[in-house]
């Protein structure tokens, strides 16, 4: 797929950069400008899509011609929003309560397009269920570093976070965090004409 534009992703996430480049899309990365932890507390889906949308809305004024990509994803466990642990403790904790139960893992994705005044925004989410997990496996896990710059502490695509998962119910890449057939479908309804299949 080609964009007939600049092509932006508001993000520095390197699971996004490469589920955008395994979409064939060219893009480029500009960091958003938005303090997460201000967000007021809300439901996990319009947290998702309203930190997807100051991402993508923080960025498109450095490039008003460009199409920017916001995106932001969270984890949900029984009435929690589990967003990236603050050091290996937090991760640990989550790891804990995602432990042998079900969550829900939420991904909000906006487009912006200034130069057309087109702006659009929707939400994914995906049921994951984790075995039983021991303390060993945990512990292991937090040592390799990955947990701490992903929600809920894990990560589907990582050689031990793959193997937590014991079911998985909707999109996966979802979970890794950019829900592909999601963009594709507002790609192909909202911005047709910037776009060559």
């Amino acid at each position: 797929m080609h964009i007939n534009t600049d092509f932006v992703l508001a993000s520095q996430s390197p699971r996004r950069r490469k589920l955008l480049r395994q979409m064939g899309i060219s893009f480029f990365c500009i960091p958003p400008n938005v303090d997460e932890t201000a967000e007021p507390v809300r439901g996990p889906r319009r947290l998702v899509e309203s930190l997807a949308l100051k991402k993508a809305t923080s960025v498109v004024g450095r490039k008003p011609s460009a199409l920017v990509l916001g995106a932001d994803t969270v984890v949900a466990y029984r009435g929690l929003i589990l967003g990236k642990p603050s050091g290996a403790v937090e991760a640990a904790a989550m790891l804990r309560q995602l432990s042998a139960s079900t969550h829900t893992v939420y991904s909000g994705i906006a487009l912006i397009h200034a130069d057309s005044d087109r702006k659009v925004a929707d939400v994914e989410s995906t049921e994951v269920t984790f075995g039983r997990l021991s303390e060993t496996e945990i512990s292991n896990y937090i040592k390799t570093g990955s947990p701490l710059d992903k929600a809920g502490g894990y990560g589907i695509q990582d050689d031990m976070g793959a193997m937590f998962v014991k079911r998985i119910n909707g999109d996966f890449y979802n979970v890794v965090g950019l829900p592909i057939r999601r963009l594709y479908t507002l790609l192909k309804k909202h911005f047709s004409d910037l776009i060559e299949f």
